[in-house]
């Protein structure tokens, strides 16, 4: 499980060292892409395909699918850390989540999440307010 926020920087060659605490479990591997809201997701290997296979199963026939499919997969970056626990994030996906050298990696349970630091203070300060109701529709009262 992946939980905290940390504020590592990308060097000049685009890559970051992860939270000590999160290298044990992308040791064996990692995926890098999209994720919403213009933030970067990071996989552990044996996750991100068992999320490919379940839409590997979904219907081809369904253009939400296609490109669901076409954009996730476009843009992903596998990658093993080195042995400092520094990774590569490759240009294209820097570009989509506007990184430069300050970012912010923050736990999201099953992936990692990395931002923009000023994407990252507008989404949170945002979300803030509804958080509490959030989890009132998320897990109602049984």
């Amino acid at each position: 499980m992946f939980l905290g926020t940390h504020t590592p920087k990308l060097d000049d060659k685009g890559r970051f060292f992860l939270p000590a605490k999160f290298r044990d479990e992308l040791a064996e591997g990692l995926v890098v892409t999209r994720g919403q809201d213009r933030c970067l997701a990071i996989y552990p290997m044996a996750t991100f395909v068992a999320k490919t296979q379940q839409m590997a199963s979904a219907p081809a026939t369904v253009r939400q699918v296609r490109d669901f499919q076409r954009m996730l997969a476009s843009s992903a970056s596998d990658e093993v850390p080195d042995k400092q626990g520094r990774i590569s994030v490759p240009a294209v996906l820097r570009d989509y989540a506007g990184l430069d050298k300050d970012i912010v990696v923050v736990g999201a349970i099953d992936r990692v999440e990395v931002w923009n630091p000023q994407a990252w203070e507008e989404y949170s300060a945002a979300q803030e307010a509804s958080f509490a109701e959030l989890n009132e529709e998320i897990f109602p009262i049984l």
